[in-house]
């Protein structure tokens, strides 16, 4: 799909703003017929090089970055998003869907007056406003799983089927957390090349209006980071009490059965006793030998029970 703004141009001029989401060849060569700007390939968007993912050729210049973009109602991706940025038009390639380029578009619907350097500071406004609205969600989500894992919301005595599907919620909304706090960090990393490289490059000739809001941009990026740094801490931590907690459960298990070995070995010894085929054996002649071998297989079965408990190990 293309999109030009204005959608009208005067003259035939190029439109200020081209942008193409998951674009066909046919309009690829209809941007660069009307631009005559070379439009990036996917794959060179997603090379990893600075070299390769800022530059200037002929007066134009190419970005590239990796933006997180959501797939579903739960799930997001990184998509790689490419700028050529020249005097007269801004071309922006994409392959997924991007709410700071729907919410850029739609306020340009009402403006006549554009300017390329101006439409793409805004997007990058934009993205750097969506981060921090995410960043803001995942901090909610820990805190949330925070509240559940230390206010005994997961830890309840005779629930053990309960508890560990409690457990196992918390560990995938942690994985979830912590793979969208990486996916933001990255496009926080790329926003922040770019700003950096078309603050420091002399050739990338923007105004002094637009290279202050840039460095606003820079800014806000580097506290959005430590943001980011403690997020991933507290990731980090969640996750290793979590850990214990399933720890705590399975030495519970184990103290139990093991408690319940132990007092299962003396009954079964008294009966290995008296289930011995000696000819003399003096109890076999007692009338309440019978009831004397079960009592005692009783008693030896309650006093390691009597032993656990005086000790506190159950």
């Amino acid at each position: 799909m293309i999109r030009t703004y204005p959608e009208h141009t005067a003259d035939g001029a190029a439109p200020v703003w081209i942008d193409l989401l998951d674009a066909t060849d046919d309009e690829i060569a209809r941007a660069h017929e009307m631009t005559g700007l070379r439009v990036p390939t996917r794959d060179a968007l997603s090379e990893i090089e600075s070299s390769s993912r800022v530059f200037v050729e002929g007066g134009v210049i190419y970005l590239s970055m990796p933006l997180i973009t959501p797939l579903d109602e739960v799930s997001t991706a990184l998509l790689p998003v490419g700028f050529v940025v020249s005097k007269a038009t801004l071309l922006t390639v994409r392959f997924g869907r991007a709410n700071a380029f729907d919410a850029v578009s739609k306020a340009l619907e009402s403006e006549t007056e554009l300017l390329a350097e101006d439409v793409f500071t805004r997007i990058l406004e934009a993205m750097v406003d969506l981060a921090a609205d995410r960043l803001e969600h995942s901090g909610a989500e820990l805190d949330g799983v925070s509240k559940a894992t230390f206010h005994g919301e997961i830890k309840r005595r005779g629930q053990a089927a309960r508890e560990g599907d409690a457990l196992r919620k918390v560990l995938r909304k942690i994985g979830q957390t912590g793979d969208r706090l990486s996916q933001i960090r990255d496009t926080l990393l790329g926003l922040d090349r770019i700003c950096a490289f078309i603050l420091e490059t002399p050739r990338c000739d923007f105004s002094d209006g637009v290279l202050h809001r840039l460095k606003a941009v820079h800014a806000d990026i580097a506290s959005l980071n430590s943001y980011v740094e403690h997020l991933a801490n507290k990731v980090q931590f969640l996750l290793d009490a979590t850990l214990g907690f399933i720890n705590i459960d399975q030495n519970d298990i184990v103290k139990v059965l093991t408690v319940v070995s132990v007092v299962g070995v003396p009954p079964v010894l008294v009966a290995g006793i008296y289930g011995m085929n000696f000819k003399v054996m003096p109890e076999l002649s007692w009338a309440y030998g019978y009831p004397y071998s079960l009592i005692l297989m009783l008693v030896s079965a309650l006093v390691p029970i009597a032993w656990f408990k005086w000790r506190k190990w159950m």
